[in-house]
């Protein structure tokens, strides 16, 4: 009894070392510079998050809906990133609202956002109401993502699907009367 003891402390020590060379290395390998990874991310519920759907302000919002699990939503990130620093000068906000689960928010979330170098603005919806939110949100939306819903004080379109580039910043243009 005593050797199965001592073979499994001695396997629980080296899992334990392991993972601590993995965690050290993981982050040598981060081409992010500490002073600009963000730590940590807005976390709001729906009633939280509704003002900032509904602006009447000068701005063109650009609000997508994904999650680092979804592999459409992580191919389009690039394409809003690209909107809102081309876009930005044209009072145009682009605003990334994380479906994530909010236990892993500091696991999987900043650690994404850090990694991809995110700069527009990340929150995390947590909200455990969805038939009220996505509905809310807009009629149409099923709850797939991603999902996009463009707005100004004169219109607002909202958007069940992928986008390329092109499309996006077309879409954009139409609110802009580009």
């Amino acid at each position: 009894m005593k050797k199965y003891l001592l073979v499994l402390l001695s396997i629980l020590a080296l899992v334990s070392c392991k993972e601590n060379v993995t965690s050290k290395k993981a982050s040598e390998v981060s081409n992010v510079e500490p002073s600009s990874q963000i730590t940590e991310v807005k976390t709001y519920n729906y009633a939280q998050l509704k003002p900032l759907l509904e602006k009447n302000d000068e701005k063109t919002y650009v609000v997508n809906f994904w999650a680092t699990w979804c592999a459409p939503c992580v191919k389009e990130l690039p394409y809003f990133e690209k909107i809102n620093e081309e876009y930005k000068d044209q009072n145009v906000e682009v605003i990334l609202v994380s479906l994530d689960f909010p236990k892993q928010v500091e696991k999987k979330l900043i650690p994404f956002i850090n990694r991809k170098k995110l700069q527009s603005e990340v929150i995390l919806l947590d909200d455990t109401n969805e038939n009220v939110w996505i509905n809310a949100i807009d009629e149409s939306w099923s709850g797939a993502i991603p999902a996009t819903l463009i707005y100004n004080k004169k219109q607002r379109k909202f958007y069940e699907q992928s986008f390329e580039y092109e499309n996006l910043e077309n879409e954009l243009k139409s609110f802009l009367n580009i």
